[in-house]
């Protein structure tokens, strides 16, 4: 199934100065929005494969629209994050269920790698309803200076009968950035 889409909206964002001294090179930040018809709006379902296979459209679409308003090639972004906003006749699991199972391989495709988990944020809400997109570096979860967010919403979305869907990539870390990793240490993975 395809993604029933009402609106995209693509915004890059770039700070250019940060507590009064220039940032060189400007740190930006692109932000692809899909507000999507949620199929399963107003109704229990057992089976979400619809959504999973929309977050797979998705990832593609919203991850190859922020590199081309950022001007970059693909292997240039640094940072990403995803998240949803499941309107009021939804719940929760439509969200992850986009988000989850499909959505980071197209992503890490679009942006030519991506070996670290792509940070995610969901919830519910109406029109307006704001939500901050973690950010991690792509390849490196140790990179502080790529740890972030943005807060994202959009006026008039979602309807009740909705999802809004976003996608931020950075080519670059925080403006500005003064903290490292010394003395941090990675936690063991199992």
């Amino acid at each position: 199934m395809a993604a029933d889409i009402r609106k995209l909206i693509v915004i890059v964002d770039e700070t250019r100065k940060e507590m009064g001294r220039e940032v060189k090179p400007a740190t930006r930040r692109a932000l692809a929005i899909a507000v999507i018809a949620n199929p399963h709006a107003g109704r229990y379902s057992e089976k979400l494969d619809d959504l999973v296979e929309i977050g797979d459209e998705l990832g593609g679409t919203l991850g190859r629209a922020c590199v081309q308003a950022l001007g970059i090639r693909p292997a240039q972004a640094e940072s990403y994050g995803k998240a949803a906003i499941v309107g009021e006749a939804g719940e929760l699991e439509h969200a992850a269920a986009i988000l989850h199972p499909k959505l980071g391989a197209p992503l890490r495709e679009a942006v030519e790698k991506g070996a670290a988990l792509v940070p995610s944020a969901k919830k519910m809400g109406g029109p307006g309803t704001p939500i901050d997109v973690p950010l991690g570096h792509k390849d490196d979860i140790w990179l502080f200076d790529n740890i972030d967010t943005m807060t994202v919403m959009v006026p008039g979305a979602p309807r009740p009968g909705e999802i809004v869907v976003v996608v931020v990539l950075a080519d670059g870390g925080r403006p500005r950035p003064r903290v490292d990793k010394n003395g941090a240490k990675p936690v063991p993975q199992s």
